[in-house]
């Protein structure tokens, strides 16, 4: 009998912690036809990573299309590569995951683990897509690995009241949100003077955050990550040498081995750091639910730059389907898809519910959200998607490793060029 493509979200959905697992309930309906049962793992993009939200999110699939069993398990940063690199190992992949190109392209694709979703880039709903993104979502070969769900901006962000009652408002641009290098080493000092022995720190005990620091050191003087076109990486300039001897020598400035990004935003949040170098519209709602009690005010900023042009992050993030060698699973997976993507109302829940923008032009999903609109603002100030370029996996290891190095005093220049050679490559 033909299956029909249909969804059921387990009723534990609602009632299961991120990080476990749900196993699928049977339909106890009627229906006779056979169940598709799925897995979808997700990142904490947004309420896409809570359990609870989820239940809400995914009601309509359940109802529309209700021989289709679906499992999710929440995934956080710190150990969601290992999670899913296990599951790789012992062949239970999941079907779909909600993240970045970084890790759907660059990495499981690159490596022959997704399947090609090119069929669903020539409908519709795919016209409307950014070029920028479309670029991102497609591998080298061609095959598009990534059906995109929507993309955000990466900032910084500063303790306002601190800042204020250190004198160090008068070195940023409150109405841009911009300001200089020479601002951002006054506005240290300033703090130090204030009494503020930590004002910041590069994280670098994982990749996690890691386009923070990317971010930081190549804005500082107007240095590059990658080329224009994303074919290798430009990282081996004087520009970017003389930010990593700025970092080293700022006194309230420290390399931190021992912090990822997440943990360089607990500090910032417990009101221990002045600034947080990983930040972006997403992480202050969750940190605000985090931390009820937190007592100063946030302001979001760009990274400084002597240029005046600052070039941030961005993310994007969608869904992409790992090859399970299961032709039924795999056209259940894309027709979850076109459901969340499909009509603007759905997609624009879909959307909202990451706290990010879409990636298609539409009416503003966030009309009446201060926040939002705040945020909103970083959008002009994006850069390249330098996560397309290849040897991607390699340059993200070698990228924390050699800021553990320079944070350790070695030479900056043999460490750069250590770290190009192994980006680009290099034997």
């Amino acid at each position: 009998m033909k299956k029909i493509l249909a969804w059921s979200l387990a009723a534990a959905l609602a009632l299961t912690a991120c990080g476990g697992r749900n196993q699928p309930v049977p339909d106890s309906g009627t229906e006779e036809a056979e169940a598709v049962e799925l897995t979808l793992w997700t990142f904490p993009v947004g309420d896409w990573g809570n359990p609870t939200a989820l239940s809400g999110l995914l009601a309509g699939f359940r109802r529309d299309h209700p021989n289709i069993h679906i499992s999710v398990e929440c995934l956080d940063y710190d150990t969601g590569d290992a999670r899913i690199n296990e599951a790789i190992a012992q062949g239970a992949a999941p079907d779909l995951v909600l993240e970045s190109p970084e890790r759907l392209v660059s990495n499981w694709g690159e490596r022959g683990l997704m399947a090609d979703l090119s069929d669903l880039w020539s409908e519709e709903a795919a016209g409307e897509i950014y070029d920028s993104v479309r670029t991102a979502c497609r591998h080298d070969s061609g095959a598009y690995y990534v059906f995109p769900l929507c993309m955000s901006a990466h900032c910084m962000a500063v303790n306002y009241d601190l800042f204020q009652a250190a004198g160090a408002l008068q070195y940023i641009d409150e109405e841009s949100r911009t300001w200089s290098a020479e601002g951002f080493v006054q506005a240290v000092e300033a703090l130090r003077a204030y009494g503020v022995e930590r004002a910041a720190v590069v994280y670098c005990g994982s990749q996690a955050g890691d386009q923070g620091t990317r971010a930081l050191v190549t804005n500082l003087y107007g240095g590059s990550f990658t080329d224009e076109d994303h074919t290798r990486y430009t990282f081996d300039s004087e520009e970017n040498i003389r930010a990593l001897e700025l970092l080293r020598n700022l006194e309230g400035v420290s390399f931190a081995p021992e912090l990822s990004g997440s943990g360089e935003v607990d500090l910032f949040c417990q009101g221990e750091l002045a600034m947080a170098f990983c930040w972006n519209g997403a992480l202050e709602v969750l940190q605000t639910l985090k931390y009820p009690d937190m007592d100063f005010r946030i302001l979001p900023m760009t990274f400084p730059t002597d240029s005046g042009e600052p070039k941030l992050q961005y993310g994007i993030w969608g869904f992409g389907v790992f090859d399970n060698r299961d032709a039924e699973r795999l056209a259940a997976a894309k027709e979850f898809i076109r459901y969340i993507t499909g009509s603007d109302s759905q997609y624009g829940r879909a959307v909202q519910a990451t706290n990010f923008w879409p990636v298609r032009e539409m009416e503003d999903l966030y009309p009446n959200d201060a926040m939002m609109a705040e945020y909103s603002r970083f959008i002009p100030y994006m850069g390249g998607y330098c996560q397309a370029a290849p040897n991607w996996v390699e340059a993200r290891d070698a990228w924390w490793r050699m800021l553990q190095q320079v944070g350790a005093g070695a030479d900056i220049p043999e460490a750069v060029r250590l770290f190009s050679e192994t980006a680009n490559g290099s034997p």
